[in-house]
């Protein structure tokens, strides 16, 4: 039978390797978008809030979310994609900015 505190230790372990990881995301030679990422969270973050504030709303209880802070997550949501999807049906400015810094 395994020792439950070198299971534990295995998963803090893999959990901080991957918590390591994330930082690779924002590399110059990631494969990863890095918008694409941020605009992700962004959705997350604004998908859970608005799944608990139907929640606390069906219990009876009022969230208290000022609407500038939803504002804040969705301009970044649509912006983070919206520069991502622009970058991808526009791949020849990139091309030009790579030729112009060598």
């Amino acid at each position: 039978m395994k020792n439950p505190l070198s299971v534990i230790g295995y998963k803090l372990n893999n959990l901080i390797k991957n918590i390591m990881a994330f930082k690779e995301i924002f590399k110059k030679t990631s494969p990863y978008n890095e918008k694409t990422v941020v605009g992700f969270l962004s959705f997350a973050v604004m998908t859970v809030v608005m799944i608990t504030d139907l929640v606390t709303g069906y219990l009876g209880q009022e969230l208290p979310l000022n609407e500038y802070v939803f504002n804040a997550f969705m301009y970044i949501t649509l912006g983070s994609f919206g520069i991502a999807g622009l970058e991808k049906f526009a791949p020849g400015a990139k091309k030009e900015e790579e030729v112009t810094q060598e």
